[in-house]
């Protein structure tokens, strides 16, 4: 069903960055790959270009994803961790998705995004957020 492990994904208000390179310092880790707000094909306000839309941290066994809040996201205690759910088809995707929106809060509806994935984020009933991902071109 699933593409690999459950993955958290921790969220900054601007401090990502920072963050990250704590981590990589903490754990003796490697940081696989940085991508700004301003990097990406999304229209982003300019004082919000050096954020970090999206980063990984590996160590081992231990894998992290990272971002930075976009304007109007409050990050606060409570709300700066998800979990990422990797699937393998666009079937458990929907599935899933469905079954957690249900009685849950969607942050982002199930669609097809700029870095070729069907992409959802979603807070289930108990409060705790799942980012959805299925990349479509995994052949």
């Amino acid at each position: 069903m699933f593409k690999k492990q459950t993955v958290p994904y921790l969220s900054f208000v601007d401090n990502a960055r920072e963050a990250l390179e704590f981590y990589k310092e903490v754990f003796e880790g490697e940081i696989l790959n940085v991508q700004t707000f301003g990097e990406a094909d999304y229209p982003t306000p300019p004082e919000i270009s050096e954020r970090i839309m999206h980063a990984q941290f590996k160590k081992d066994d231990l894998f992290l994803m990272f971002s930075d809040s976009f304007l109007g996201h409050e990050i606060k205690e409570g709300n700066q961790l998800s979990l990422v759910l990797e699937f393998e088809n666009q079937e458990e995707i929907n599935k899933v998705y469905k079954r957690l929106s249900e009685t849950g809060t969607v942050y982002m509806e199930l669609q097809d995004t700029f870095w070729g994935a069907t992409f959802a984020k979603v807070k289930d009933k108990f409060g705790i957020t799942w980012d959805l991902n299925y990349q479509k071109d995994q052949n």
